[in-house]
């Protein structure tokens, strides 16, 4: 008989399909915030109006905004933003832009809470994976101070506990995690995202198709996950696809916003991810891959490494992406070639040279130890690499 346990998330709402200014401002108003500190992308605060009509629709109780955190959330910036919310006696942070922004919310509000004030501060809190799997979680306090998040692109982190942060000394993207570090309401309006760069929005895309792809194929799967990840490649396969032939379609958009929260909500409970996650976590952070055109080279030379193991669940992935008759891996693959993403590590500048680095550092990945066909050794890793070089 199977058994498990579901733990839920202290997520509160989520609002879909309203303007984000307004969603806010409401929002705001109902949790009785006076201080909000907002945190935005650079090309929305100087290149638009939305932030703007964000900082009109809150109106006093706007405290400060701040918009120069660089992608893969540095240590420095987190600090230098943490400075600004404290000084603005931050009661409530407003994320607007990307995953880099998103994960900078989470990590200000931990370091206000824990007082946080220095580079080497952030080492106490961040977990630690060793080569054989050990994981270390660090206990501490929780942010108490909420986060309200409006996404512009498909990343994801908005439904998820955990943030990453980027020690540049190292060149290492940490994990940092907390049940509370999750924000209380995710806003969910396609309008903003126009003004992400459509590639870089599509390769988020990409990310998410990656969630529930490795989410059907962990061999932790569970039915409530699997009916989240199935839907949900079902709306980013088709969504994606129509936003490639036409960027301004909202609906579409919307689609794909809702594909991410659904390959987020099977998370919940015992789905793990696998190498394709640990990889790319790996390109992100030490070689600044964006995470969805790591996605979109390794996943399916993932899949194919895996296919002996989890062959039922990636004929589960192939149907679920309209293709039922097609192996998962090609499936995917088509997908990233109709939305224009790389195939091959080199298109992003990764040589073979620097291959075994990398796979050593996959090895001190916690979702490495995860991925359905056991990986033990770096050779493994570098099977997956040769095939995607």
């Amino acid at each position: 008989m199977q058994s498990g346990t579901l733990v839920f998330p202290v997520i509160e709402r989520l609002i879909y399909g309203e303007p984000a200014a307004q969603a806010v401002a409401s929002e705001t108003e109902r949790r009785g915030a006076q201080r909000v500190f907002i945190m935005c992308s650079g090309t929305l605060n100087r290149k638009t109006e939305e932030v703007a009509r964000m900082r009109a629709a809150l109106g006093t109780r706007c405290a400060g905004v701040f918009d120069r955190m660089p992608s893969f959330t540095p240590r420095e910036a987190v600090l230098e933003a943490t400075a600004e919310a404290r000084a603005a006696k931050t009661d409530l942070v407003v994320t607007f832009g990307g995953g880099s922004v998103t994960d900078g919310g989470k990590m200000v509000r931990l370091c206000l809470q824990n007082n946080v004030t220095t580079i080497d501060g952030f080492d106490a809190f961040r977990s630690v994976t060793l080569a054989d799997g050990t994981r270390t979680v660090p206990k501490f306090a929780g942010p108490k101070i909420h986060q309200i998040a409006v996404p512009t692109t498909l990343a994801g982190g908005e439904f998820n506990n955990q943030a990453g942060c980027t020690d540049l000394r190292v060149q290492i993207k940490h994990g940092y995690r907390h049940a509370d570090m999750m924000p209380r309401t995710v806003v969910l309006d396609p309008a903003p995202s126009v003004h992400a760069p459509l590639r870089i929005w599509l390769s988020t895309g990409v990310r998410a198709i990656d969630h529930a792809v490795e989410g059907i194929c962990s061999q932790f799967a569970h039915a409530g996950g699997d009916a989240n990840f199935t839907h949900a490649l079902k709306l980013l396969s088709r969504g994606l696809r129509a936003v490639k032939r036409e960027p301004g379609n909202l609906e579409a958009r919307l689609d794909c916003a809702l594909g991410v929260w659904l390959s987020m909500a099977g998370r919940q409970g015992r789905a793990q991810m696998g190498a394709s996650h640990a990889l790319g976590h790996v390109l992100g952070g030490s070689y600044e891959v964006p995470q969805g055109d790591a996605s979109s080279i390794v996943l399916p030379h993932v899949l194919r490494f895996n296919h002996s193991v989890n062959a039922a669940q990636q004929r589960t992935v192939a149907a679920a992406m309209g293709y039922p008759d097609d192996a998962a891996a090609d499936v995917v693959a088509a997908l990233v070639t109709d939305i224009g993403m790389p195939h091959h590590l080199s298109d992003v500048g990764i040589e073979r040279a620097q291959f075994q680095a990398i796979a050593d550092h996959a090895m001190q990945e916690s979702w490495l130890h995860s991925n359905p066909r056991p990986i033990t050794d770096a050779a493994q890793i570098m099977e997956i690499l040769n095939a995607a070089a």
